[in-house]
């Protein structure tokens, strides 16, 4: 009980710097919904990547301290090329991103001349910079559809959200990268279907940002998951569910971090993890000391070339013309809200 105290204060001691020296230097803290729940806490800003990167691009603050992984610390520097990006610890990084990068997606595109390429926003800089397209989970069947049916695609680099998009487009002409999110194999039918049958009145709720839970997106539009009751939910739909549903349990398809903001925002309700092995290492190695660090000595700047940053911006901005507001990925009507990212 001591130790437990005594990290308590200590926590908020370095908090307390954090705040401090964010002052001194101009500084916003953005904070990914899957970080450690105490860097969640100490955030001026919490969300999914995209949110966070839009938080990023209009804050009048000089200097962002990403706490996330590296691929949203480029996209934050992609969209603000005129503010300092730091991300406290370079070992945050993405297994899905890492799946693919521009030599390899340059070598693609060469074997299939003429095709557009759509691209995951879990990818880094480079690969965007190489894509026609970015997409997120809520907006990815918008962005194909509005490609000429008689050009060939290529998906990447998640093959679950690649293989649940040519089956609800019916296309034949997609081709997908064979990448995932290593944090997805705790999250796969059988352990679905078995909490669901533990806990028959609760909602199914599914977040698949950073590719954590495309596998059961891509489970329900296969069948393998009944899709009666399910919502496909973006980040800020998935927090205002719960308060809006009669239901008093909630299954949880996605990272467990985010559960944190879930029972923090409605601390009547009981969330339960589709699985509490779905942890993405990379997202845990940011602390409060680290966090510190970067302020105190300004270092970890993510910059990205400014021609990458150009191709890439592009293929960012052709994704929200297209898919400003995402489709409902709900396969139930009934339950349908506003997917993304």
């Amino acid at each position: 009980m001591t130790e437990a105290i005594y990290d308590q204060t200590q926590d908020e001691d370095i908090v307390s710097r954090i705040k401090l020296l964010a002052r001194e230097r101009d500084a916003v803290i953005l904070a990914h919904n899957y970080q450690r729940p105490e860097v969640q806490d100490a955030a001026d800003f919490v969300g999914d990547s995209l949110g966070l990167s839009r938080e990023a691009a209009k804050t009048k603050a000089k200097v962002i301290v990403f706490c996330g992984v590296h691929f949203m610390a480029e996209t934050a520097a992609i969209l603000s090329p005129d503010k300092t990006v730091l991300l406290p610890d370079m070992a945050a990084g993405c297994s899905l991103a890492a799946t693919i990068d521009g030599a390899q997606l340059r070598e693609w595109k060469n074997e299939h001349p003429g095709a557009v390429v759509v691209s995951y926003v879990n990818t880094t800089a480079e690969v965007k910079a190489e894509s026609d397209y970015c997409c997120t989970s809520g907006n990815a069947v918008d962005i194909v559809n509005s490609i000429p049916a008689d050009r060939e695609i290529l998906f990447l680099p998640d093959m679950f959200l690649g293989a649940h998009v040519r089956r609800v487009t019916g296309r034949e002409n997609i081709h997908v990268w064979m990448g995932e999110c290593h944090v997805h194999a705790g999250i796969d039918p059988e352990n679905i279907n078995a909490q669901r049958a533990l806990h028959p009145g609760a909602e199914f709720l599914i977040h698949p940002e950073c590719g954590c839970a495309t596998s059961a997106v891509e489970a329900v539009s296969s069948g393998a998951v009944d899709a009666t009751g399910v919502q496909i939910l973006s980040t800020e739909g998935m927090i205002r569910r719960p308060a809006i549903s009669d239901s008093e349990e909630f299954i949880v398809a996605t990272e467990v971090g985010i559960l944190h903001r879930l029972r923090r925002e409605n601390p009547t309700k009981r969330f339960i993890p589709a699985n509490d092995r779905a942890v993405c290492a990379f997202m845990k190695v940011t602390t409060l000391p680290k966090v510190l660090a970067s302020l105190q000595h300004m270092q970890h700047r993510i910059t990205v070339d400014p021609d990458t940053a150009a191709k890439a911006r592009r293929a960012i901005e052709r994704m929200v013309a297209v898919g400003g507001t995402p489709t409902p990925l709900s396969l139930d009507p009934s339950t349908a809200e506003d997917p993304g990212e």
